[in-house]
Order: structure tokens, then C-alpha cells, then sequence
């Protein structure tokens, strides 16, 4: 049976720890524009314990922290995930362990604005495996040394296979980010994941809104009949997977829309329809595959 899902729903990490079900992405809101849209989903109680979703790599986690700040809803009301960026593949640097902790620290200081004195994140991810499997552990004892002085309650990976996971020196990571929708499934790594305990996060739930995802006749007839969107479908979907969905959005009515997904539900044809949608690779639309990622 189905557990029923709401907004204070959440999901358990392996640690005991736990993060709310949906999550606000905030990928390419920068400025004024993404102060304002951050505010305004704390404010319309976009869910209970709300997840913010950000990166080193978006260039925005001043505003995403200023927003945060200006909304002045308490700290431990709010999830905070940002993802370290690793230096591009065909950079000669390599990060040391300490140097990944360091660089964590001032995602902090950007993120929690609170001015406790204590300042930390609730998740940080490495964005992307590098090539380099030494380069990827040393990545790994960095963040592992941030947790372990504090400043991050949980490390996780992002776009990482089932090979790059076994390749990690421990601890395992609480998630595991990667591109999931009806078209682009991933079931080996999904499969793998569930079997270690690590929660799956879903970017591009919303297939960055492609015409020609959004116009599937099958989506379309699930939307028509549950008299809902084929955005609510495809979030609706995610979640009935086991998925944290981390749709993007920055005006106030997609925001406020994303979160309306909980008065419905997909029966089995549905699922087993939306299922039936996977196209492997050939249905990703970020560019990025694992599988394709040096080892």
C-alpha cells in the first residue's frame, strides 16, 4: 500500500537523519530574480521543513542564502543541500582533502546567513565524478572531514554510477543526485542505490519543460484524467517512486503550483504506463550520463 504523502512528508537517510520529500532547485537564479523567488517559496510554505537545493557551480548561493535571510523563517525549519564543484576534467589541479573541507566552509558562510556562531548545511554533494578515482577519494575525505568538524550533517554524491560508488572509501553516502523521469529511468543505479540505503534525488524532474516531453500523449491523458498538469504528474510520479524531486522554478505561480501535488494519486496503470515511457540514454535531456563518465 501506498503511504500517503504530504507536505511534512520526508524521507529517512541512512545516518537517522531526515530530508523533506520535495525540494526547491534554484539552478540559474541569480540576482534580485533569485532572492525573490527563494523568499517568496518560504513564504507561501512551499513545504514543511523546506529544501533548498543549490551549487557552488550555479554562482548563486548568496542570493539563495539572502533569500533564506530576508523570508527570516528559523533555521532549523529549512533543509539546506548545496554541491561542491569539483575543477573541470581537464584541469591539472587536484584538491586535497583539506582544501575540499575548506571550500565547503565558505558554502556555509553563503548559505547560513543565521550568524549563530554555528553555522552549517544539512547536505553537501560532490556535483560530478572526476576521471581520476584517486582525485574522487580525496573529493570524498573532504567533504567526510567537513562532517566530521561539524559544518555539514550529511555528504552525498551527484551523477555518480554504481562503479564510482563502490570506488568511494567510505562513508557511504547518504544520496545519490541524479537525472530521473519517465524518460530517463537509470534502473541499474536506481537498484543499487535502494540496495545500500542511499536516497535517490531526482534533477530534471520536469524534463526542463520540453515541448516535446510535455506534449507525450501518454502523459497528457494521465494529466487529463487525474484534471491536473503534466507537471504535477511528472512530480507525482517521482515521489511515488521513492524519488526527491527537485523541481526548478522562479516565478511565484510555478512555485506556488509545484507544491499542489498531494490531493491526487497515480494507480498502477499509470505508474506502469509512465514506466513504459523509458527511453535509456536517448531520453536525457541534461547531457550528462553516468554510465558514459570515466571510471
Amino acid at each position: 500500500m501506498l503511504a500517503v504523502l504530504n507536505l511534512q512528508s520526508t524521507v529517512k537517510f541512512h545516518t537517522g537523519r531526515e530530508m523533506p520529500r520535495l525540494g526547491f532547485g534554484s539552478g540559474g537564479l541569480k540576482g534580485d530574480v533569485g532572492v525573490k523567488a527563494v523568499e517568496h517559496a518560504v513564504k507561501a510554505g512551499y513545504l514543511m521543513g523546506e529544501y533548498f537545493d543549490t551549487a557552488q557551480q550555479y554562482e548563486n548561493e548568496q542570493e539563495v542564502g539572502d533569500g533564506l535571510k530576508a523570508s527570516k523563517i528559523a533555521r532549523d525549519r529549512i533543509f539546506i543541500c548545496t554541491k561542491w564543484q569539483p575543477r573541470p576534467a581537464e584541469s591539472t589541479e587536484r584538491p586535497t582533502p583539506e582544501q575540499v573541507r575548506d571550500e565547503t566552509r565558505q558554502s556555509v558562510l553563503r548559505l547560513d546567513q543565521s550568524g549563530s556562531g554555528k553555522e552549517y548545511l544539512d547536505l553537501v554533494i560532490i556535483h560530478h565524478p572526476r576521471p581520476d578515482a584517486d582525485a574522487r577519494a580525496d573529493h570524498w575525505r573532504g567533504l567526510a572531514l567537513a562532517q566530521k568538524e561539524g559544518w555539514i550533517k550529511d555528504i552525498g554524491v551527484s551523477n555518480f554510477n554504481v562503479k564510482h560508488l563502490e570506488a568511494l572509501p567510505g562513508p557511504l553516502p547518504a544520496v545519490n543526485q541524479i537525472e530521473l523521469h519517465p524518460w530517463c529511468q537509470q534502473r541499474a543505479i536506481v537498484d543499487y542505490c535502494r540496495q545500500k540505503g542511499i536516497v535517490l534525488q531526482a534533477f530534471c524532474p520536469l524534463v526542463r519543460i520540453r515541448k516535446d516531453k510535455f506534449e507525450d500523449p501518454v502523459l497528457v491523458r494521465i494529466a487529463e484524467k487525474h484534471n491536473k498538469g503534466v507537471a504535477h504528474v511528472l512530480l507525482r510520479w517521482s515521489l511515488q517512486k521513492g524519488f526527491v524531486p527537485i523541481p526548478k522554478a522562479s516565478s511565484p505561480e510555478r512555485i506556488d503550483s509545484n507544491k499542489d501535488l498531494y490531493d491526487f494519486e497515480l494507480d498502477e496503470q499509470d505508474m506502469k504506463d509512465l514506466d513504459g515511457l523509458d527511453q535509456g540514454s536517448a531520453g536525457r535531456v541534461s547531457g550528462i550520463d553516468p554510465d558514459n563518465l570515466p571510471e
